[in-house]
């Protein structure tokens, strides 16, 4: 696999977005082998392109990959004007600005469809761009405690925990890229773009699943479960000899296999346990007395053992025992990342896989402006014309 055979090799992406969201987004273009063009201030620090680190510490190089990028600002008359310049040939711009803010620079959905009617033009806000909310700053621990995460999450009387990764930020971003490509999609049909969008709450909102139909449709609250499952009994974590591991044994099936591989038939002929609405009224007491089975026994030795004999079991990993799995060194999830100063970073490949289309690591983060004289010389910028625009701060 070549990078000109990459299945999205074929359209340009435009990229104005900062923070995490919006890269995300163009993260899953960039990575099978959407065009992508950073575009940043000429005096943007790292700091403000990225949540936390330098420019080529782990998170902005995470973000990053597989983009180039050019300097550009889009406060300048002149730099709005290069801007829409590469719109015309673009097939996709995405930003994350708060919603009015793309408007007052003149870079919005309207700007560009009058250019390119083919554009697809997608966004990422805190909270839609539209209602009461919508020029409020948006960032994802205000998307989880506003979403219902938070109230979900944790142990039970514990108070409101947020989840360990940033799961509105990156869902967000995942949730735009596939509208992105449906939008493009349809334009095959119709020859026409459109604006897509969507907000870190409504993709909070919508990552509750189940938990929000239990509101939705069942008129229920839904508590904090700490380990264990909401509603599938017995599913959670469970003490070994040294350690812990989680089992999932919920339904009639799985806890007779559960009962013959521990040698507990209690779990079948107790009424607390014999059948799905006994467990659930009885939750605590059956993992007690899964416990009293599986805290005499290490935790290798049980994963082997409920494998075997077909209970959804595994250990809890901490980073680097998940990286030392054998089964995640199989899947090699780590991929090189080429950097011209650095060298190969291990880099998080994408986590889907293409048979015939293989996912490919093209490049590491851009050096800031790496492909501003580039894209300008294509414009019809010769280098008289780019010093001015530098003198200028235009770039």
């Amino acid at each position: 696999m070549t990078e000109n055979t990459l299945p999205l090799r074929r359209f340009k992406v435009l990229d104005l977005t900062r923070a995490r969201a919006g890269p995300t987004a163009v993260r899953q273009l960039a990575d099978w082998g959407a065009e992508c063009l950073k575009i940043e201030g000429p005096s943007e620090s790292d700091g403000r392109s990225v949540t936390a680190g330098e420019r080529d510490g782990f998170d902005f190089q995470n973000l990053h990959r597989n983009k180039r990028s050019m300097t550009l600002n889009l406060k300048s008359d002149e730099g709005r004007k290069i801007f829409l310049k590469l719109v015309e040939t673009a097939d996709v711009v995405i930003e994350n600005y708060r919603p009015g803010v793309k408007t007052r620079l003149g870079v919005d959905y309207e700007a560009c469809k009058a250019v390119n009617p083919r554009i697809v033009y997608g966004s990422i806000s805190g909270f839609g761009q539209t209602g009461p909310y919508m020029d409020r700053p948006g960032v994802d621990q205000i998307a989880q405690g506003m979403g219902g995460l938070m109230s979900v999450t944790g142990l039970p009387g514990q108070g409101p925990v947020r989840v360990g990764i940033p799961i509105a930020d990156l869902t967000c971003g995942m949730y735009l890229a596939i509208g992105v490509l449906t939008a493009l999609l349809e334009r095959e049909v119709s020859g026409e773009g459109q604006w897509v969008h969507t907000s870190l709450l409504e993709a909070q909102i919508a990552m509750l699943d189940f938990q929000a139909s239990r509101w939705t449709m069942a008129g229920e609250i839904p508590p904090q479960a700490g380990n264990n499952h909401p509603t599938s009994v017995p599913t959670g974590v469970f003490k070994t000899a040294d350690g812990h591991i989680n089992i999932a044994a919920s339904g009639g099936t799985m806890v007779e296999r559960l009962s013959t591989v521990l040698a507990a038939p209690e779990f079948l002929s107790d009424p607390r346990f014999n059948s799905n609405k006994a467990r659930a009224e009885n939750r605590d007491a059956m993992n007690a007395a899964i416990e009293s089975y599986t805290a005499k026994r290490n935790s290798a030795d049980l994963i082997e053992a409920l494998n075997a004999g077909g209970v959804p079991c595994g250990p809890i990993y901490n980073v680097k025992q998940t990286f030392e799995d054998e089964q995640v060194r199989h899947l090699a999830m780590v991929a090189p990342a080429p950097h011209p100063d650095l060298g190969d970073l291990p880099i998080i490949r994408h986590a889907t896989n293409l048979e015939r289309t293989p996912f490919v690591m093209r490049a590491a983060a851009p050096a800031q402006g790496d492909a501003t004289a580039e894209t300008l010389a294509a414009l019809g910028y010769d280098a008289a014309a780019q010093a001015a625009l530098r003198k200028e701060g235009v770039i």
